[in-house]
């Protein structure tokens, strides 16, 4: 039973698949039949149509063929147990195949495409011949219309120069044309009728001064020098023309920067009339210049977009506007128009410059020997010469208790009223009853350290007057030498202060006296040494190239220093001091102290202050300045344009650098110490001259000046490529760093100045990836940020903090030390150091593992670890120098010409060498140098090293035949 069944399920199986196929195959041949009618087709279009190629209906023929096969496969496959079936639909495939093949393109239909293509080719060779024919001929009309368009450009420019000249010949000969007269005449008919209305205006040759209108003394002139341009940049030609339009935009835009306060609604009528009056009664005089106001605005038509930018000028020329556009014609109009517009900005600048120029005049003029402004006093000297103090003595202060290590480290200003000197000067013999002319001193305090050099010359540029400090007890020092050099090079007069005679062996204080009177009361002995000691100091001067004398027996002030004996500490001979400076300041100098009302002032310092953001201070030596005043400061990225916010001065005798109670002034007046609080003030620079701005159009001028100062003050800072990252809190402060570092030979990469922040530390980290020693941060005297110190150390950067100048090149360069030593030590078994030894044949301890012998070292240095060869015997290896002893005491090395005891342990690996087999005692045993020891010696132990020893070194390089 069970059989039958399988049996039937069996024949199910097969009558389905026998379905199936038939299924498959009847689709198959439906597909096969459909696909060969479609390629007959697609033969029969391409033959009548000749626009295929062989090629592809060879593809075509490839592509019938392959489903074919595949068909044929596929039935092969289908059909893997029926054996009767499967050879049926073979042989009805393979009866369908011949008749498939006999379908395809033939050899006369082969032969037609062929011809087709040929003459497809033929047409497209055709086509690409008319098209470059016809490029070519576009190319020859485009030269032709540009020769055409050059010959016109030049016809118009020798057109142009004519009447150019023509006009000069007329204006030279002063005849004036027919057109000329018209122009007057209407410019006259209208000036009659706005004088019918009842407008005021003024007569011809006088002009009604307005506020907000620029007095302009040299017109004529300026017009005759600039029609000399205008003929100059005809003469130039056409190459010319495109820069001149690009600096006329560039020129409007910045006017209407400048203006756009100042440009004027249409409600403005009124005084937009009198503006108008005033320019006719400017031009009525004039009549060559109103040409070129009619060609500036029609040229002022054509491009109104221009003049939206530029209201002001068409608002000037309104008047002509009429007789302008029917006058000229439109071609020369363009031409003149630009060249009249850029003499125009150029003729505005002239005029600025000649303003500031009769400004400066006119101040110059008004000076007088009855007004005397303040003095400026500069205190310098060496480090601890008590420059410091001299000025806390004068000033009752004590400045220089509070200052980092007692040192002064920036400038200092000081104002000292003239209250204060005829307190101090009371008791100087004949002295009291002096009339007093100037106002009072401005005394600047200028570090002594040797690299505030910069600091230093920034101050006695500024000063009419030197203080030089010179102590008594040690003459003259570097620094003072420097401080003469400096003001012999500025020829600035000056006067010596001989401090610490306190010190002097047994001295008496006597307070409130005349110095002459202290000195004579002083016991001989003390006498005798105050007198060889300034007469020590009177040498050194002498040496110098400076005749020196004490004050009382000066023969000559002229030609002879004068040398004050003073004690800071306990304010002797302070009063002779200030009554030299005045004496001199209402004597040789007062010509030089007539107060002037042209601006000059100096910026000595740019700081950041709690409260105020970045300020500079500012020394004022001559003029005013105003709360509100557009000022120009050189910056680090150009000059910087900023409104003063408000002027800061420390009280009466309180040093300007201190942090006190500041007074706020509304103007200021010659000369003083002032703090500047403005915008924009963080990347000002230190040590260049500060300006002014009167009115808004000045400020490009003054721009100018400044980036010249600028661009010479920046040369000095050149960063290196690999170095250290410096921040210090001013810039002077910076730059006197910057000099060390440059003395020292430490490159730096950065510089910033400010707190240290992260993104400082993030900066120095860069150092890491090439070269570790210089990933250091060297801040001086200011704060350093917690989150930047955090990831100072996770990162491995080094920040070193000080306030002195001195500790931290000390912390650096011990730094460095530090590294190099650690250098050291990794090369230490690298570096051999050249030795030379003899053997002393009666001192062999043991002859073999190890040698112990005593030796003579001939030349160089044997040291511990030094491995030894004896050249004579083929360069057979000893082994290590493993201890050196002297005098039975253990050494580390021993130098040439001592005798010492070696012992010499064999190469690990190698059979031990004996004395007397392998060596004797005529042999030279000499340390087996190669070309990483000697790089090694080189790199990190070059001072180790005397002239001999790389002499011995040169030797066995040659021996060794290193190269």
């Amino acid at each position: 039973m069970e059989v039958s069944t399988v049996k039937t399920a069996a024949q199910k199986k097969k009558e389905k698949k026998e379905r199936e196929k038939q299924k498959k195959l009847a689709q198959k041949k439906a597909e096969i039949a459909k696909k060969t009618e479609n390629e007959e087709e697609k033969t029969e279009e391409e033959t009548i149509e000749q626009q295929s190629s062989k090629k592809e209906s060879q593809v075509k023929e490839a592509e019938v063929k392959a489903p074919e096969a595949k068909e044929v496969n596929e039935i092969d496959t289908s059909a893997p147990g029926d054996g009767d079936e499967g050879k049926k639909k073979k042989k009805k495939v393979v009866k369908e195949e011949p008749k498939d093949k006999g379908k395809g393109p033939g050899k006369k239909t082969i032969a037609a495409m062929q011809e087709a293509l040929k003459k497809l080719k033929e047409e497209e060779e055709r086509l690409q011949r008319e098209q470059e024919e016809r490029l070519r001929q576009e190319e020859l009309q485009e030269q032709a219309r540009l020769e055409q368009l050059r010959l016109e450009q030049e016809r118009k420019e020798r057109k142009k120069l004519k009447e150019k000249q023509r006009k000069e010949r007329l204006k030279a000969e002063g005849k004036l044309t027919t057109k000329q007269k018209q122009d007057r005449a209407r410019a006259q008919a209208m000036l009659n009728a706005l004088k019918a209305q009842g407008v005021g205006l003024p007569e011809v040759g006088e002009k009604k001064p307005r506020s907000g209108i620029r007095i302009r003394p040299n017109k004529m002139k300026q017009q005759l020098s600039v029609d000399e341009k205008d003929n100059e940049k005809g003469e130039e030609g056409v190459t010319e023309g495109n820069r001149v339009e690009v600096e006329i935009v560039d020129q409007q835009q910045k006017e209407s920067e400048e203006k756009k306060d100042d440009v004027k609604d249409s409600w403005d009528a009124e005084s937009s009339e009198d503006e108008q009056d005033e320019d006719k009664s400017d031009d009525v005089p004039k009549t060559p210049n109103m040409k070129r106001q009619e060609r500036i605005v029609s040229l002022g038509k054509e491009k109104k977009s221009q003049i939206d930018e530029s209201r002001k000028e068409s608002s000037e020329s309104e008047s002509d506007s009429e007789s302008g556009s029917e006058s000229d014609t439109e071609e020369s109009e363009e031409d003149s128009g630009l060249e009249d517009k850029v003499s125009d900005a150029a003729r505005k600048k002239e005029r600025v410059r000649e303003r500031i120029q009769l400004r400066r005049i006119e101040a110059e003029k008004k000076r007088s020997l009855d007004e005397l402004r303040a003095a400026v006093v500069c205190v310098l000297g060496h480090v601890d010469t008590g420059k410091t103090k001299i000025l806390d003595k004068l000033r009752r202060t004590n400045v220089q208790d509070a200052e980092a290590g007692g040192i002064t480290q920036q400038i200092g200003a000081t104002n000292v009223p003239i209250d204060a000197i005829k307190e101090s000067t009371k008791h100087v013999k004949g002295f009291s009853e002096k009339n007093f002319k100037i106002p009072g001193l401005l005394i600047i305090d200028t570090p002594g350290h040797e690299s505030f050099s910069n600091l230093r010359n920034r101050g006695s540029s500024l000063c009419d007057i030197a203080i030089l400090v010179v102590d008594i007890m040690h003459g003259l020092e570097p620094q003072t030498i420097e401080s003469i050099n400096l003001l012999k090079t500025k020829k600035c007069p000056f006067i010596v202060a001989l401090n610490k005679i306190d010190r002097l062996y047994d001295w008496q204080t006597m307070n409130r006296k005349d110095i002459q009177d202290i000195i004579k009361g002083q016991a001989m002995n003390t006498q005798r040494e105050f007198e060889k000691r300034s007469k020590d100091v009177i040498v050194q001067f002498a040496i110098q190239g400076l005749n020196a004398a004490l004050f009382y027996e000066n023969p000559d002030r002229r030609s002879y220093v004068s040398l004050v004996p003073t004690s800071a500490i306990t304010g002797e001979g302070m009063g002779n001091l200030l009554s030299l400076i005045v004496d001199a300041c209402q004597g040789p100098l007062a010509r030089k102290l007539m107060y002037s009302e042209e601006l000059q002032a100096t910026v000595l310092e740019v700081k950041a202050l709690p409260g105020l953001g970045t300020t500079i201070d500012c020394i004022l030596v001559n003029g005013m300045l105003r709360e509100g005043d557009t000022m120009i400061v050189a910056g680090t990225d150009g000059p910087i344009v900023t409104q003063i916010r408000s002027l800061l001065m420390p009280q009466p005798l309180k040093e300007l650098r201190v942090k006190n109670a500041y007074i706020e002034y509304r103007e200021v007046q010659a000369a003083q110490g002032i703090k500047i609080a403005a915008k924009d003030l963080e990347k000002a620079i230190a040590g260049l001259n500060l300006q002014v701005a009167q009115k808004p159009d000045e400020v490009d001028v003054l721009k100018e000046e400044i980036a010249k100062e600028l661009t010479s003050a920046l040369g000095n800072i050149r960063l290196a490529e690999r170095g250290v990252y410096v921040q210090a809190s001013t810039l002077g402060a910076l730059e006197a760093l910057l000099d060390f570092l440059k003395s020292s030979k430490i490159p730096y990469a950065g510089i910033r100045i400010g707190p240290v922040v992260k993104k400082d530390v993030m900066k120095a980290s860069i150092m890491l990836e090439h070269d570790s020693q210089y990933s250091t941060i060297l801040a001086f005297d200011v704060k350093i940020e917690r989150d930047a110190q955090e990831l100072a150390d996770s990162l491995g950067v080094k920040i070193f903090q000080a306030d002195i100048i001195y500790h931290l090149f000390d912390k650096f360069t011990a730094y460095r030390e530090e590294l190099k030593q650690r250098k050291r030590d990794e090369n230490k078994h690298i570096a051999v150091f050249p030795c030379k030894l003899r053997i002393l044949p009666q001192y062999i301890f043991n002859s073999r593992d190890p040698i112990v012998m005593g030796v003579m070292v001939e030349a160089g240095i044997v040291k511990e670890g030094t491995p030894v060869c004896v050249p004579s015997k083929d360069f057979v290896d000893l082994g290590m120098v493993t201890s050196v002893e002297y005098n039975h005491k253990p050494v580390e090395s021993a130098r040439k010409g001592q005798e010492v005891c070696v012992k010499i342990e064999p190469v690990p690996g190698e059979a031990p060498k004996m004395f007397g087999r392998h060596f004797d005692e005529k042999d030279f045993v000499v340390s087996k140098i190669s070309r990483q020891s000697i790089d090694a010696c080189k790199e990190y132990f070059r001072d180790d090293l005397v002239k001999t020893d790389w002499q011995l070194m040169v030797e066995l390089k040659k021996l060794f035949q290193i190269l």
